[in-house]
């Protein structure tokens, strides 16, 4: 009998410090849990690491316990700037990437903020992962739809003909939402109401990686050198994505000669020698641009600029057009066009000592010394197993040596047909 008594006494009691230990841990109370079944203080549990030890485990052998609020995310960088990410929530895993490419090569040194846009609300799981991917603060905000959508003027059954009709030939000619992009990257981002705050910004896409230590704060950089807008790389872009948008600039030149700036670089993007191509024909173009622009996928650059009135009529001259939706005008082409007319060109920068790959494209430096001071893996190979032997700029169809002549960078004074 007592054998009984005591068998059931043992499981009452048992049965009773179970349900206190998971109703107080439920509730997020495992600290007064232990201290409610082992009389400890609060100093005691301070002094013993026994969270630790009697915690549940997950089966990845990870604490179910995240410090999420626990790393001080104060912005350590001195500019006025934010890294900036256009992203879906099911882009979650090549988010986390290119964060991680990022943050390794450059912001954990900095801590600038990132700001997050989506179309549609950004899940927890993805607000919980790119928090805890980031060193700085992070912010989602969400696009008003008058952002995002075609405009009231847009006639919606010559769009969907258009977006029939550009299926098969065009480059993402079939997306309705890939326009949408493109129109919002190329007159709305900057107007979003968290990017009010801000001067300077970094754009960054999933599924991209840089291959160097950045060694220095970019935004700085231009800052001090009165410049605003830096790029890596430079090609051309499909004709047949944009066929009407040349003449569309024209008019806009006659219209607005007053906005076109003194110092431009109208001659890198309307110039055709072959000399810096080693002599092969450039890809042919049907108008006087020659198709050339800074591949917008990476920019670092002043939000200002594209705030600016000059700005803001170069878009909206386009934007009444229709291009952007009954052809499938690009935003990077429509950014070089306004940085080259509307910019004077020593204010435009290009990064030649950061590394970054953008599946297909690859840029480098070439130097073996820089390489190894900023500690660059240069890819061989890029995510579909293509072979990257050298980086696109020093390749025969990129328009580098173009912007180096034309633009603000290299001096050719050694060739007998350079005229300063």
């Amino acid at each position: 009998m007592k054998f009984v008594f005591l068998s059931i006494l043992i499981a009452v009691t048992s049965t009773y410090y179970y349900y206190v230990y998971t109703t107080l841990t439920g509730n997020g109370g495992t600290r007064e849990a232990l201290r409610h079944l082992s009389g400890l203080s609060g100093q005691d549990l301070t002094n013993i690491d026994i969270l630790k030890k009697r915690a549940p485990k997950l089966s990845s052998n990870s604490y179910l316990s995240f410090p999420m609020g626990g790393r001080n995310r104060d912005q350590i960088g001195g500019e006025n700037a934010t890294i900036v990410m256009l992203v879906r929530n099911e882009e979650l895993e090549g988010a986390l990437s290119s964060m991680r490419s990022l943050e390794d090569r450059f912001n954990k040194d900095y801590q600038y903020p990132w700001v997050f846009l989506n179309d549609v609300p950004f899940t927890q799981e993805f607000k919980e992962q790119t928090t805890l991917m980031a060193s700085g603060k992070t912010y989602y905000e969400l696009i008003p739809e008058e952002d995002w959508e075609p405009p009231s003027f847009i006639d919606t059954i010559k769009l969907e003909e258009n977006l029939k009709k550009s299926n098969k030939d065009v480059i993402y000619g079939g997306s309705r939402s890939y326009r949408n992009m493109c129109h919002f990257n190329s007159g709305f981002f900057f107007k979003q109401k968290r990017l009010l705050n801000y001067d300077w910004y970094f754009r960054v896409e999933p599924d991209v990686e840089y291959l160097c230590d950045f060694q220095h704060d970019p935004f700085k950089f231009l800052r001090e050198n009165n410049k605003v807008y830096g790029f890596v790389t430079t090609i051309h872009e499909y004709e047949n994505t944009i066929p009407t948008l040349w003449p569309t600039v024209e008019k806009f030149i006659e219209a607005y000669p007053d906005l076109i700036h003194p110092n431009n670089s109208l001659e890198f993007i309307t110039s055709r020698e072959v000399d810096l191509n080693y002599h092969v024909p450039m890809v042919n173009s049907s108008s006087e641009y020659n198709l050339c622009h800074f591949w917008s996928n990476f920019e670092i650059g002043s939000l200002n600029f594209w705030r600016s009135e000059a700005y803001s009529k170069f878009f909206e001259f386009l934007d009444q057009s229709g291009g952007f939706y009954y052809e499938r005008w690009g935003d990077a082409p429509v950014h070089s066009i306004g940085l080259n007319l509307l910019a004077d060109k020593n204010s435009i920068h290009h990064f030649d000592d950061i590394g970054y790959y953008h599946p297909p494209y690859m840029a480098c430096p070439t130097s073996k010394d820089l390489i190894s001071q900023k500690r660059c893996i240069c890819k061989t190979s890029g995510h579909d197993g293509e072979v990257l032997t050298t980086p696109y700029d020093v390749q025969v169809f990129s328009c580098l040596s173009r912007w180096w002549r034309y633009g603000s960078g290299k001096k050719f004074l050694n060739e007998v047909d350079y005229i300063l």
